[in-house]
């Protein structure tokens, strides 16, 4: 299967707001299918729709632990946040810019819908909680640079348009 074509920033499809997934259908499992694929080829934990330029509320998030397998994530909601982390994040979608120390909530519960449309409820900390937040972020146009301090943003804005 080809991997798709990740929206690289300062694409201004990455500032979009995603919309929630109303059907599931085969056609929502043949995108996860292909997230997955895309995922794996550029070595991501995790990969949400709007970086391959579909505007849905889909994540997909690889084997972290304490997960034995991979999941997808479809219009996923944080409900419950606790406690600080201060970790090394990065971004397919931001290749240059890769392991920016941001703060996240340690711990995170999210509410989300499986391929078949069943609710479930994941409980998240450390690096998993981290890989969801910044997943969420992206369907909401929120990228992990917009935490930064004004300096170190517009250093990187600056490093972007020399390009």
């Amino acid at each position: 299967m080809p991997i798709l074509k990740i929206v690289q920033y300062p694409n201004k499809i990455l500032r979009k707001i995603s919309k929630p997934v109303k059907e599931f259908n085969k056609n929502i499992k043949e995108i996860t299918e292909k997230m997955f694929e895309t995922m794996y080829k550029k070595n991501g934990m995790g990969l949400a729709a709007i970086q391959i330029n579909i505007k849905q509320q889909i994540i997909v998030i690889d084997k972290l632990y304490p997960l034995k397998k991979s999941i997808v994530l479809i219009n996923p909601k944080i409900i419950k946040k606790s406690g600080k982390i201060y970790i090394k994040e990065g971004c397919l979608s931001i290749p240059k810019y890769e392991y920016i120390t941001n703060s996240r909530y340690k711990e995170i519960v999210v509410e989300a819908y499986n391929l078949v449309g069943k609710k479930f409820i994941l409980q998240a900390n450390s690096v998993l909680s981290v890989c969801i937040q910044h997943e969420i972020d992206h369907l909401k146009g929120i990228l992990f640079i917009d935490y930064l301090s004004p300096l170190k943003k517009n250093r990187i804005k600056k490093n972007f348009k020399k390009r």
